[in-house]
């Protein structure tokens, strides 16, 4: 590759001494190289002269062959770079949270923008199944609720929200800029069957407890989404983060719960063995939003 190199560069400066300059080497290694190529492939590619060098019409069809080849290696040269620099490339992250808003919703966009060319895949699902995926590499990292160890990974916190009451609005406590435990001891929730609805019933019993009570829990066999719009239609509260602020559902306000214990960590989980550039750039862009959030953590939805 480097004889080819040294073969076009000669053919547009007309000099071996031009070709040498150009590629930073000894004039004695281009004329080398080339007399090496032309014995391989027994025919001259250069007319020498005093004045410089021309190619031969046989160099002329030969470099016409090589040309497409060098092009498409300097382009494979290119790619490899920007993969380096992650420039381009793939994250798979999977989430247990809305990307409508927050500091989820800040870092991918923040990311998208400093790496247009980088493609983010982010896949719902469950802590369970998103860790297990992380370990086996179809994730690079899972972004999911606490700040627990986990066992094989990495762990960051990287921001914290507010947990927050959904209702309708024509529900009692809809008029409250506020609500507490000792507000829901009667309350009816609801949580989706599939995620994240096993997390947040775990947690509704286990914050209920807190005050001597267990909840009524029912589980319903419907996505988030279709989930909260049964709150609206005044089928039961449940809970959400702080990201579903951002989102607007005819019928459904949202009230923040006030203890401290309400507040949520979300960590970012990956192997310490991953290698992808991309993705490690998008480590160090979450870290970094993480480290100059107010605090020193962004704390969503948190006053």
């Amino acid at each position: 590759m480097r004889q080819l190199h040294y073969l076009a560069v000669a053919a547009q400066v007309g000099s071996f001494r031009g070709t040498a300059e150009m590629c930073q080497v000894d004039q004695s290694n281009v004329s080398r190289a080339l007399r090496q190529l032309e014995d391989t492939l027994g025919v001259a590619l250069f007319e020498r002269a005093r004045s410089g060098v021309k190619l031969t019409p046989a160099g002329q069809r030969f470099l016409a062959e090589v040309s497409p080849a060098l092009e498409q290696l300097e382009s494979a040269k290119r790619s490899a770079r920007a993969a380096r620099r992650a420039e381009v490339g793939l994250v798979r992250i999977g989430i247990l949270t809305s990307l409508a808003g927050g500091f989820l919703r800040h870092l991918v966009k923040n990311y998208t923008e400093r790496h247009p060319q980088v493609r983010i895949d982010v896949l719902d699902g469950g802590r369970r199944e998103h860790l297990g995926a992380v370990r086996a590499r179809r994730l690079d990292a899972a972004l999911v609720p606490g700040s627990d160890a986990v066992r094989g990974c990495e762990t960051r916190v990287l921001w914290r929200e507010r947990v927050h009451v959904a209702l309708s609005e024509g529900h009692p406590l809809a008029g409250r800029r506020e609500l507490d435990w000792s507000d829901l001891k009667a309350e009816h929730f609801i949580v989706s069957r599939g995620e994240p609805g096993p997390e947040v019933h775990d947690y509704i019993v286990r914050r209920s407890a807190d005050f001597s009570t267990y909840p009524d829990v029912e589980e319903k066999a419907a996505f988030q989404e279709t989930l909260m719009n049964l709150v609206s239609l005044g089928q039961g509260i449940t809970l959400v983060s702080a990201a579903w602020t951002a989102i607007k559902v005819p019928g459904l306000v949202l009230r923040p719960l006030t203890a401290r214990a309400d507040i949520v960590p979300f960590s970012v989980v990956w192997s310490a063995e991953n290698s992808n550039p991309a993705f490690l750039r998008f480590l160090q862009i979450a870290q970094l939003l993480a480290h100059y959030a107010p605090g020193s953590t962004m704390l969503n939805g948190v006053r």
